[in-house]
């Protein structure tokens, strides 16, 4: 699974999106919540690792943050929803990544972009707002699709496992 899920976040990352509409973010919720959280948090970072061996790096002042923002996403699937789900579960966890991500990758952008003062600071973040609320939206879509899948799948799994036993 890490490696579809790999996969996944590479071609994301690799098609034309808006900025910070990438499934990214869910699929380091999905990893956190699924996977062996030994390797979980490499799910996310592989996948941006690769995708910016392709298509170029950024500054890596920035990309430093960036994926220690998205790093934490495999540890907020573990804590919000390996063992219990919900509807308050999964916006807690899509708000709690994208919310890390957000500092995170605004504060690199702050040290690497912005005057070093109180008001670049308070600009940087400003500024990321609209990334913050796409992200929101898309890491709460793609995460209702990853996990809708695999509730689909085990469903299905479990209604021909019964029809086997019949």
């Amino acid at each position: 699974m890490p490696y579809l899920l790999i996969l996944l976040g590479v071609f994301a990352r690799l098609v034309p999106h808006a900025w910070n509409f990438t499934p990214v973010g869910a699929i380091g919720l999905f990893a956190g919540a699924n996977c062996n959280p030994r390797i979980a948090w490499l799910v996310p970072i592989a996948a941006l690792l690769i995708a910016d061996l392709i298509t170029g790096l950024y500054d890596p002042l920035v990309m430093i943050f960036v994926y220690l923002g998205f790093a934490a996403a495999p540890l907020m699937g573990r804590l919000f929803l390996y063992r219990q789900r919900s509807i308050l579960r999964f916006g807690g966890a899509v708000t709690a990544s994208a919310t890390t991500f957000y500092l995170l990758s605004n504060f690199g952008m702050w040290l690497a972009a912005f005057p070093h003062s109180v008001q670049g600071f308070i600009e940087c973040y400003v500024r990321g707002l609209p990334y913050y609320g796409v992200m929101l939206i898309g890491d709460g879509l793609f995460t209702a699709i990853l996990f809708g899948l695999q509730a689909i799948i085990v469903h299905h799994a479990r209604q021909a496992e019964n029809a086997v036993q019949a």
